[in-house]
Parts: C-alpha cells; sequence; structure tokens
C-alpha cells in the first residue's frame, strides 16, 4: 500500500439483526458470499455477538475514515438471520462450530487497523481497556457521508480475531494508523466486546487496574513514600550504628564481661589472724644483704630494741667475715649500714646494730616453753631475696634436736639445736626472721630446713621447703642475744666430758681420751664431781631418752650455765642416777 487505500477488492457487509429485534440469529448453515475480504479488512470488523447468537445493542453506525461512499448497489438488501459468507471450511466461531479457540492472555492486545483507515471500535468502549471507566477523548468530527435511501441503515462494521493457529502479519503502518483512527473517530455511545467465548458479558479480559506499563500518578506517589521511607530508615539506621559504636568504644565492647564485686572494705582483720599478725610483725621484720671478699647473701631479722639491735643467724652474717658489708632493709623500704655486734656459731645466732635510725619498732618476745604441738604459728622472711613474705602454719614438734653447719670440717661451725619444728614454708632467706604466735610475738628464729636432696638442687642451688622447718627457741635465743649485746660473746653450759661420737649403740657414750692427749673427764669438772667414768653410757637427761652424742649435746645447751640435772648412765650393765650443776665456757 502507497497512498493508504487499498488495491484488492472491497469487503463485503452482512448485516446484522435491526436494534430492538429478540429473535435469534446464530444460523445453523453459513451461506455463500459473492466475494472474499482482504485479511486485513476481516481483521478490523469487531463482532459483539455472544456465543449463543441473541442479538446485542449496537452502537451508532460508523464509517470509515477518509474512504469513499458506498453506492447504492453495492450494499446487499438485509438478509436477517442468513450472513453472507462462503461456507467457512475451519468451522470457525461464530459461524461454524466450535474452533481451536483458546483464552486470551490477560493483556492488552494492539487492535490492527484495516486498510483505508476503516475504523475499530476500542477493545472496551467507555473503559481503559482493563474494565475501567475512561474520560472520551477529543474527537475531530468525520465528514458527512451520504446514504442510500433504498438500503437499509448500514449497521457498524463487525468482524472477529483470526484464531491463535494462524496469526495475521500486521502492516508496518498499522500503529501509525490507528493513532490517528483514535484522534479523529468519535467516542461511541454503547460498548463494543470482543468477543470471548469463555468471558462473562461486560467482563474484561484483564484485572481490574491500569494496563501494563503505565504510569499513573499513584505509582509516581508510592515511589515518592518508597524513596522517603528508605532515607529515613537510613537515617535512623546510622543513628542507631553510631551510637552503638560509641558504646563499644566507650565501654570495650557489647559482650564485654562484668563480674559482680564486694566493694572496699575499710575494716581491719583479727589480730589474731594471719594478716592481723603481718600486720603487726612486719614493720619490726628487716632484710640483710651481706657482701664480702669471696661471698654474699640474702637473709632476715628483726628489731629487738630502739637501740637498733637485730637478731639474725650466724650463718646470715659469716660472709661478711672481718671487712664485709652489711645492708639492712626495713619493710618500709629504708636502708641503713649494720655492723656485727656479736655472734656464736654453736648456737648459731649473732647482733647486728644499725645507728642513724629513728622510729624503730621492736618485736614483743614470746615464751617457747609454752608453746604446744599443734600451735598456729607465721613466718615471715625473705625467701630467694622477696622481702616481706608470709607463710604460715603449725608447730609440728618440740625440742627436735638438730645439728647444723659442718662445712668447715673441723667442727667449730656446727651448731646444736632442740629446736621447735614447724611446717611453714621457710626456705633459703627465711634464716634470721621470726617464727611468731598468734599474738605475734617471736617464739623462735627460723634457722634450718630438711630438705628432700639433701639442701642442694642438680644446678647447685639449694633446694626449697619440704614442709620441715626448724627454728631455734626464743628463750634461748633471748639469754645468747643478751649476752652478744653485753659482752660481744655467748656462754655455754658444759658438763666436762669429752664424748665418742663415733658409737653407734644406743645413747652418749663417755670417751676413752680428750682431745690432744687430755683425760676424757675434766678434773675438778661438773661431771668429775658428779661422778662420771670414761666409758660411761648417758641414757637420759632429766627423764628425757638420748640416743646419741649429739643429742646429749642438745639437750645440754638448751639450758643455761648453772643449771641442775638429773643424768641416767649405764655402768657395767647396771643403770646408775646422778646430779649435777652445768658449767660455763666460752663460745666461738
Amino acid at each position: 500500500m502507497e497512498d493508504g487505500k487499498s488495491t484488492g477488492p472491497k469487503a463485503k457487509w452482512w448485516s446484522r439483526p435491526t436494534p430492538g429485534r429478540t429473535t435469534r440469529t446464530a444460523p445453523d448453515e453459513p451461506s455463500p458470499v459473492e466475494d472474499t475480504a482482504p485479511a486485513a479488512d476481516l481483521t478490523a470488523m469487531a463482532a459483539a455477538v455472544a456465543d449463543d447468537g441473541e442479538s446485542r445493542t449496537t452502537a451508532p453506525e460508523a464509517q470509515p475514515v477518509d474512504a469513499p461512499p458506498l453506492p447504492p448497489a453495492a450494499v446487499p438488501p438485509a438478509r436477517p438471520m442468513t450472513p453472507l459468507h462462503e461456507p467457512d471450511q475451519y468451522s470457525t466461531p461464530p459461524y461454524g462450530g466450535p474452533g481451536p479457540w483458546a483464552p486470551a492472555p490477560p493483556v492488552q492486545r494492539p487492535v490492527p487497523t484495516p486498510a483505508h483507515g476503516t475504523p475499530v471500535p476500542p477493545q472496551y468502549a467507555g473503559t481503559n481497556g482493563a474494565g475501567l471507566p475512561a474520560p472520551p477523548a477529543p474527537t475531530a468530527p468525520a465528514p458527512a457521508q451520504p446514504a442510500p435511501a433504498s438500503a437499509a441503515p448500514a449497521q457498524p462494521a463487525t468482524g472477529f480475531a483470526p484464531p491463535p493457529h494462524a496469526p495475521q502479519p500486521q502492516q508496518p503502518q498499522q500503529a501509525q494508523l490507528q493513532a490517528q483512527h483514535q484522534s479523529q473517530s468519535p467516542a461511541p455511545s454503547a460498548q463494543w466486546l470482543q468477543y470471548d467465548p469463555w468471558g462473562a458479558p461486560r467482563q474484561p479480559l484483564t484485572n481490574p487496574g491500569p494496563p501494563l506499563g503505565a504510569d499513573t500518578g499513584r505509582r509516581k506517589s508510592r515511589r515518592g513514600s518508597l524513596l522517603i521511607g528508605a532515607v529515613l530508615l537510613a537515617l535512623v539506621a546510622g543513628g542507631i550504628g553510631g551510637g552503638i559504636g560509641a558504646y563499644i568504644e566507650r565501654n570495650g565492647g557489647l559482650t564485654r564481661v562484668e563480674l559482680p564485686q564486694t566493694g572496699h572494705s575499710a575494716g581491719g582483720r583479727a589480730p589474731d589472724s594471719v594478716a592481723g599478725i603481718a600486720a603487726s610483725a612486719l614493720p619490726s621484720v628487716v632484710t640483710l644483704h651481706v657482701t664480702g671478699a669471696t661471698e654474699s647473701g640474702t637473709g632476715t631479722g628483726f628489731v629487738l630494741d630502739r637501740s637498733g639491735h637485730i637478731l639474725t643467724n650466724n650463718h646470715v652474717v659469716a660472709p661478711a667475715g672481718r671487712g664485709g658489708e652489711i645492708t639492712v632493709t626495713f619493710s618500709g623500704g629504708e636502708t641503713a649500714r649494720g655492723e656485727v655486734v656479736g655472734k656464736d656459731s654453736g648456737y648459731d645466732l649473732a647482733v647486728v646494730k644499725v645507728t642513724g635510725v629513728s622510729g624503730l619498732k621492736p618485736l614483743p618476745l614470746g615464751n617457747s616453753d609454752n608453746v604446744q604441738v599443734g600451735d598456729p604459728v607465721v613466718a615471715i622472711g625473705a625467701p630467694f631475696d622477696l622481702s616481706n613474705t608470709v607463710t604460715s602454719g603449725i608447730i609440728s614438734a618440740k625440742d627436735r634436736p638438730i645439728t647444723a653447719g659442718g662445712e668447715k670440717g673441723d667442727g667449730s661451725d656446727i651448731s646444736y639445736v632442740d629446736a621447735l619444728q614447724t611446717d611453714a614454708p621457710i626456705n633459703p632467706g627465711n634464716s634470721g626472721g621470726p617464727l611468731v604466735d598468734t599474738d605475734a610475738h617471736v617464739i623462735g628464729i627460723n634457722s634450718a630446713i630438711r630438705a628432700a636432696d639433701s639442701g642442694a638442687s642438680e644446678e647447685g642451688g639449694q633446694a626449697g621447703s619440704i614442709g620441715l622447718g626448724f627454728a631455734i627457741p626464743i628463750n634461748q635465743g633471748k639469754r645468747v642475744a643478751e649476752e652478744l649485746i653485753n659482752t660481744g660473746k655467748a656462754t655455754h653450759p658444759v658438763i666436762g666430758v669429752t664424748l665418742d661420737m663415733k658409737y653407734t649403740g644406743d645413747g652418749a657414750r663417755v670417751g676413752s681420751k680428750g682431745a690432744a692427749g687430755k683425760p676424757a673427764v675434766t678434773p675438778g669438772g661438773p661431771g668429775a664431781k658428779a661422778g662420771i667414768r670414761p666409758g660411761d653410757v648417758i641414757t637420759e637427761v632429766d627423764g628425757r631418752r638420748v640416743h646419741s652424742g649429739e643429742e646429749l649435746i642438745v639437750k645440754i645447751r638448751a639450758h643455761r650455765p648453772g643449771d641442775h640435772l638429773d643424768l641416767t648412765l649405764t655402768r657395767g650393765g647396771k643403770d646408775l642416777s646422778i646430779s649435777l650443776t652445768l658449767g660455763s665456757a666460752s663460745g666461738t
């Protein structure tokens, strides 16, 4: 088509029932027609007949746009009940039997425009294609067409869409012609419905609502609301996120664990508790750092009086010798230089004095004779140079005879102690420190331990505590300290006999000879006066059994010179009892 007009034969019009008649018009047999309309003209005719053949209200007459007027001879007389077309070999509805029709898809289908610009009524007159009322579009008046006088009033063009199995090709200019037709054709006065064998009368083919792809004001409003909601949600989320981030930064995270805890307590401790004892005794305990020409060491001591006298062990200050240095550190951290006042290797005790120090707090002395096995005790010292260390335990035993020292080999450094045994942990560095009771009174001086590996480890260091610690009873320490402060030396009680230290029997046997060829029993001494002879075996001292020579020495040194002792001895298989008064000898 070059000029927009069809060059083929013109379509034949068939008559439809006159408006107002109710006679059924569905023919059972088709009638032939003189000519066949082109496919484009056939598609342009829309039917308004239901599948039961009843007539429906028709719209006013419509004339093709730009089409020449039909001559009177070309319009056949109206023949109701009989269609004017050839038999349909495919039995296409509505004139044949039910054909291969399928429900229309739920979309708006484009309506093709026939040749010559023949107008085709919209799918739903008065609606927007989805069953919703639509305002009438402005139209231009169509040119007047003369109607033949001999013919019945012409009805609008009717037709039907081709079946799905025979689609009609759409002309390239159909969309443009359809737009031109819609702008020029007048609005019909009644609805025209396309044929839908399964649809109810006047029911749209699609769900109510705007056609797909249509951009309505409601959708724009909804998009605007969604945009505003998204912005508000982002602002709220940002504020919440910022708050959470600040909380995490300030408080260490949402999963930080904070456990309940008791508040600060301003109350003190009971005086007889370990804490109360430590608080009372610590200000009087000092740490001694001793440096000599060949060796150095660390020990502990405690203040005896306000004059600056400090009691400690002899083996603590021994490394200083004659030209060494002793530094005394108090519990508060103050330091002072100390000098040895006196020492005694037989008791393993020494007194050091500091000068230029004021405000000293002496540690009260208790009575070791009142101690019972099982009494609680607290040991204070500087094990391995860890000053102000507090440990606690009980008195495990009393009158435990021990000997310590002997490194020199001549026996001059051996100490004999009738000791208090305790299970309070004592380690190297605790030596010289106080062992106190529940009244914070000194009852012993920590001096020795029993180690599982004989006091030394494989690396050459000293072994730790295994719960066997020994302390010099304070009654003995008090006497020796007083003598060292007053005279610089301590006295030892003696009985005036020489013992056979190689004797392996039960008891302490008096030797046959003394040192350097002297007699074993000193003439005029306490033993000679009591009747002791060489070879006698002493088995008891004041009723307590003696099993060795070392144990006899320990029992004797537990007393003061001048004390009276009752001894039991064996001579020639007979037991004898004697009494004597202890003599005195200067210590070293």
